[in-house]
């Protein structure tokens, strides 16, 4: 079984305490939890070579994770992962109006959503993990209802990190939660992710506009730079996709049921990374907002230094009826479950 420790991480600005848990397996695999957004700072497997590699973009104090604009480094985001259009969406005849922190949209839950506050935490028996719980008020960020937010992470000798979510709302509201790690399987810091080669399960794309919010379109990814139903190099495409990818992936895979949906692997460490989920999408990050100005853990985090692979329900499902529902009512439990899993090649 995992072992388990617990440590001050430090004081937010506000006064806050923030905790670390630093969960190990058998195997060295090694996982730093923080209590500041319910997040992944440090995620260390071993290379070919047996050399311990830490592989997700993190920092090593608390106050960079508060700055604004945020990268969202290894962070629960909610209410509303990713993108909702103008701010705002109606239900039951009554329009509500959210935060805009992206121009005139809302993303990653607003401008102060779950990613930026202090977690309540516990530990699982025999501390096998960490559980982490917010409560979220009514009119939050815009957000109807009181929502209660619980966020589960294990590490198992199989080397997995499993995250279970689990939430419940006195209200109807939209909810769409997910984990924004930066994956970088050569070591965080260590040059771009182009050479990293990805595999998606999925044959149809949500096409997005300039703003990178949906046209309400189903793409198909067959004979487009989309494409990643075979393993190819993720910069194979890069000139071809303005910016970089920054898409949701609508995967081939029963929603509810853990299935594979991804596959990432790096040439010089051998590292290679599974993710199975429950959800029915998949968005591919490839960093394209880093800049080379900001200093983490491992050095400094370069464009296109880092990939993501959140694990969602679509963008801006409020405004198309056709996209699965993120409605979550009173008498519902919102539940979803994403495995990472590493090996070497």
């Amino acid at each position: 079984m995992p072992t388990l420790t617990k440590e001050r991480f430090g004081t937010t600005t506000d006064g806050q305490d923030v905790d670390r848990f630093t969960l190990q397996n058998k195997n060295g695999m090694v996982t730093k939890l923080i209590s500041y957004g319910a997040g992944v700072s440090e995620l260390w497997v071993r290379d070919k070579n047996g050399k311990p590699v830490n592989v997700v973009l993190g920092f090593d104090t608390v106050q960079p994770y508060e700055t604004r604009p945020t990268p969202y480094f290894g962070c629960t985001v909610g209410r509303y992962a990713n993108r909702i259009a103008e701010a705002k969406f109606s239900h039951g005849g009554k329009e509500y109006q959210l935060n805009a922190n992206d121009g005139s949209h809302t993303l990653h839950g607003g401008l102060n959503g779950l990613s930026h506050r202090v977690w309540k935490s516990e530990l699982l028996p025999g501390d096998s993990g960490v559980r982490f719980q917010i409560s979220s008020p009514d009119g939050d960020e815009g957000f109807p209802g009181n929502l209660a937010v619980s966020v589960t992470f294990s590490l198992t000798d199989e080397n997995e990190l499993c995250i279970d979510y689990v939430a419940t709302t006195d209200q109807t509201t939209p909810v769409n939660l997910t984990n924004h790690c930066y994956f970088n399987l050569e070591g965080a810091g260590n040059g771009t992710v182009h050479d990293h080669t990805v595999q998606i399960n999925a044959e149809s794309f949500i096409p997005v506009n300039s703003a990178y919010v949906p046209t309400g379109e189903i793409g198909a990814v067959k004979e487009t730079p989309m494409d990643f139903n075979q393993p190819k190099r993720i910069g194979q495409d890069f000139n071809k996709v303005p910016g970089g990818y920054d898409h949701t992936y609508v995967l081939r895979t029963k929603p509810g049921e853990l299935t594979e949906a991804a596959r990432v692997s790096a040439p010089g460490s051998g590292i290679s990374l599974c993710m199975l989920t429950t959800e029915p999408g998949v968005q591919l990050y490839t960093s394209n907002f880093l800049d080379g100005t900001i200093t983490g853990i491992g050095g400094v985090y370069k464009k296109h230094g880092a990939l993501c692979l959140e694990a969602q329900h679509f963008p801006d499902s409020v405004h198309h009826n056709h996209f699965p529902n993120v409605l979550l009512e009173p008498d519902e439990t919102y539940k979803q479950t994403t495995v990472y899993r590493f090996d070497l090649l």
